[in-house]
């Protein structure tokens, strides 16, 4: 039987209570800095179930200013920024060499919780990539070693011996280097944290970087 989208849609429901727990969140207790929320939060993520905590969406613009978006995994957080990686020629690469600021978007549904950033983005020192690179499974390098990462795809078959090859060379060469691959950092300028609430007063606490250090205030939901 087909169903319609919007009757499909009308039927679903956020933060199941079965499943999800909205925690109170104070903000006038919360942290002077963004990161201490966000690693006390990111912990409390994981320990409340969620499968990939670590899984973010990544927005950046186009040379003519036109929007995109992905998923991609967060490798890292520190006071020089949030981290992530990928070919400095996929389309992402070729969005941040033209314009380099993006932003972030983290949903735990469990906790009914997000985290949003926005700033500058940065490339690390070519090591720290492959460093990066190197500290991950067997699985990744060989990913990173087949590349052409967004270009056209002539067919399934293509894939397959190309990732095949690439698999039996990071077998061969775990230490193997992948000279597109590259390590960015976001550093954040503004940061929300929004917490969920039962009856719709949600709380949104934003940080927002100052040369003094980080201002805070709350927003309407």
């Amino acid at each position: 039987m087909h169903t319609d989208l919007h009757d499909l849609l009308r039927s679903l429901r956020v933060w199941d209570p079965e499943v999800t727990r909205l925690p109170a969140f104070d903000p006038a207790a919360a942290p002077d800095t963004p990161l201490a929320l966000f690693e006390s939060w990111f912990a409390e993520a994981v320990a409340a179930g969620e499968r990939e905590p670590h899984t973010m969406s990544l927005a950046t613009g186009d040379a003519e200013g036109h929007p995109d978006v992905r998923i991609v995994m967060l490798h890292g957080a520190d006071e020089e920024g949030w981290s992530f990686a990928t070919h400095a020629d996929s389309r992402k690469g070729r969005h941040l060499a033209a314009r380099p600021y993006a932003a972030l978007a983290f949903y735990w549904p469990l906790l009914g919780r997000q985290v949003r950033l926005r700033g500058p983005v940065s490339t690390a020192p070519s090591e720290q990539a492959q460093a990066d690179l190197h500290a991950r499974s067997t699985g990744a390098l060989a990913a990173a070693l087949t590349g052409r990462q967004s270009e056209p795809l002539g067919s399934p078959e293509e894939l397959a011996r190309a990732s095949e090859a690439a698999w039996e060379r990071a077998e061969r060469e775990p230490r193997a280097e992948v000279a597109s691959w590259t390590l960015y950092r976001l550093r954040p300028q503004e940061v929300e944290f929004f917490q969920g609430e039962a009856r719709r007063r949600h709380v949104r606490l934003r940080y927002r970087g100052t040369p003094k250090g980080w201002d805070r205030e709350l927003l309407w939901p």
